[in-house]
This record gives structure tokens, sequence and C-alpha cells, in this order.
């Protein structure tokens, strides 16, 4: 049965988002970027978005994303993406602007930008991708990485003394008046993946909306970087992230 006559008897389950262009991924097996973009890409075509998307890929695995969803991209210097993501926003008001960042990217080089574009309100999603790691530069500890794990530059584990604490920065979105939607999830199961699609839909409607700044967090593997197979990867990371990075929605203004 070809595709077409699939389509005529209306029994087609699923198809691939049409913004995701035919480009090979080069991310590793198993890696949850992929997941993610596809979320991406069919939520921008649900909301018919196609043309006034525009995203903003910063530096990290994460800039990849502009070669495989087919919008219109601008690739920000490392941790700015915020800043440019609000410049573009007070600019093109009427288009659906987000960035795409990592932990390392997001949360280390880029943290001021991050928590102040978020505490201005501006009408902007950002879609973080947490793996607790530096993931393309080698494994190297970020500023999520958890406590006693080890990495290429904490080969004893993350001690406190030496290196601090993991910083929780969606619980720090949440506190700044600025926010509109603040979520954690992941995409390790059809339930999860589902739930991550709703949060980014709901991050980009309040966005449209003009609700303020919205951030989605997704809890991630990194398979390589952890030097584990993905069923493994997905295992620790459910063993382990998840109790220090718990999900569901941290705010939701249209709750309250």
């Amino acid at each position: 049965m070809t595709k077409e006559e699939i389509i005529s008897q209306g029994t087609l389950a699923y198809k691939k988002p049409t913004l995701l262009n035919d480009t090979q991924m080069h991310y590793c097996p198993g890696c949850s970027h992929g997941v993610v973009h596809k979320l991406v890409a069919e939520v921008i075509e649900e909301m018919g978005m196609e043309d006034k998307a525009l995203g903003i890929s910063p530096v990290g695995c994460a800039v990849f994303i502009y070669k495989y969803i087919d919008i219109d991209w601008e690739e920000a210097a490392h941790g700015r993406a915020p800043a440019l993501a609000t410049a573009m926003k007070r600019l093109w008001n009427d288009r659906l602007v987000f960035t795409y960042q990592g932990d390392g990217d997001l949360a280390c080089i880029g943290t001021g930008e991050t928590i102040h574009a978020l505490n201005r309100g501006e009408n902007i999603t950002i879609i973080f991708i947490n793996n607790a790691i530096y993931g393309m530069t080698g494994g190297q500890m970020a500023p999520t990485t958890l406590m006693g794990m080890k990495t290429s530059t904490s080969p004893f584990g993350r001690d406190a003394k030496l290196h601090g604490y993991p910083l929780h920065i969606t619980e720090i979105a949440a506190t700044l008046e600025g926010t509109a939607y603040v979520s954690r999830q992941s995409v390790e199961s059809v339930a999860a993946i589902r739930k991550a699609k709703k949060a980014i839909r709901k991050a980009f409607d309040y966005s449209m909306a003009g609700k303020g700044s919205n951030l989605v967090e997704i809890v991630s593997t990194c398979n390589s970087g952890w030097k584990m197979s993905p069923e493994k990867a997905n295992e620790w990371m459910k063993e382990n992230m998840f109790d220090y990075y718990p999900k569901g929605d941290l705010k939701d203004i249209g709750a309250e």
C-alpha cells in the first residue's frame, strides 16, 4: 500500500513533520536532541507558524538544529541566545521566537542573558536541554552535573567543596516575576514525549499571547558523554536525574 493510499483511507497513524527536512541527523544513537527536534517541528506546524517562526541556535550540540527544521534561524554567540531572541521579538512582535540551548550554553556562560531575559518577561520561549555535561566538547562537568557524578573534568565525582552545587536554573526561573510558564519534562518514553510536546505548545502559545517569558527544560541523556548504551543511559537518567531534577510544571500563570 502506498503512502497516498494509506492517507486516502484515513489509516495514517503518524507522519514525519513537514518542517523536518531530509538531512541525515548527526546525533549519537540514543541522543535526546532528535526527539525534541521532532516535537518542536510538530508544534510549529500545528500552530500554523511555519512562516513566522524564528529560532536561535547557540553553541554546542544544540547548534545544529538549524540543519534539520526548515524555518528561519539565527546563530548566537555562546550563551547569548536569549539576548538575540529579545531583539528579534521586540522587532517582530508577531513572530514566534524561541531559543534552543544546552545546559552548558544556557546555565554557564549564558546565565546572565537567561536570567535577565526571563526576568524582563520577554515574550519568548527558551527550550533547555539538560544532560548534565558538556556533550560536544568531551563530557566535561557542567553547572547541572549531579553531586558525585563523574565527568572528564571531575573524574572522582562532583565535589561541593571543589565545584559547588548543581544549578537549578528552572527553579530559579519559576521565581522570576517575568516568567509565565516554566516546566521540566523528558523524552525517554511515549508518555514523556507527549507531556513534553504539550509543554512546548503551551510555552509557544503563551509567548504569542504576550503573557511573558517561558522556559521548558528537557532532562536528557548523553550516552556518549556518559559512556553508556542508549538503554543504560535512559535507566541512569530515571534513577538519578529525576530525583534531583523533578519533572512537572513549576509555574503556570494560566492555572493560577
